[in-house]
């Protein structure tokens, strides 16, 4: 077993359940109904932010009504580990962005860099809107000046998050509740 898996395993065993899976489904179901809202007659491009996002976006997408593109893209400052470092670009959007209504969905906005930098870049790209939905933010006071998030799913205490698409040293992102690593 690598250290990683056997480091995950012991910290899921000792883990708060911090959001319960009926909130995330109405979390979900909620930011569906706002996105449909404010982009749904605009051919949107939903755009996912790996590794992250997929679970949530996978929820939430599934109980939108509009017609729209999905995309995805790479950018991360974690990789599999449980602090940040410089934003690492892996995959950009390969669906024209210019002039297109864009909505990013991530998992989480903690301190937010990575998601201003895929902000910053988007609007580069021509997007006529960049609109973020997250499933959960961090409550804190690091916040990133330059980050923003339309619509938000659920909160989260400061102290290192997993599950509903966030990961904990790579490992368990599929997890229907999310969860945090015990206090020491």
């Amino acid at each position: 077993m690598s250290d990683d898996r056997a480091r995950a395993i012991a910290a899921r065993r000792n883990a708060d359940r911090v959001v319960d899976e009926a909130t995330i489904d109405e979390a979900c179901r909620h930011l569906a109904a706002q996105i449909d809202a404010s982009v749904g007659e605009a051919d949107p491009v939903m755009l996912v932010v790996m590794n992250g996002g997929f679970v949530p976006a996978a929820r939430i997408l599934a109980h939108m009504e509009a017609a729209f593109t999905v995309d995805y893209l790479h950018a991360t400052r974690y990789r599999n580990t449980t602090q940040g470092g410089r934003v690492d670009w892996r995959v950009r959007p390969s669906t024209q962005l210019q002039d297109r209504e864009v909505v990013v969905i991530d998992d989480i906005l903690d301190e937010g860099y990575t998601l201003a930098a895929i902000q910053a870049a988007l609007t580069s790209a021509g997007a006529a809107r960049v609109q973020t939905a997250v499933l959960a933010e961090k409550l804190h006071d690091r916040r990133c000046p330059d980050v923003r998030a339309e619509w938000i799913g659920v909160s989260v205490p400061d102290r290192y998050v997993f599950g509903c698409g966030m990961d904990l040293y790579g490992y368990f992102r599929q997890l229907p509740a999310i969860y945090a690593v015990a206090e020491a």
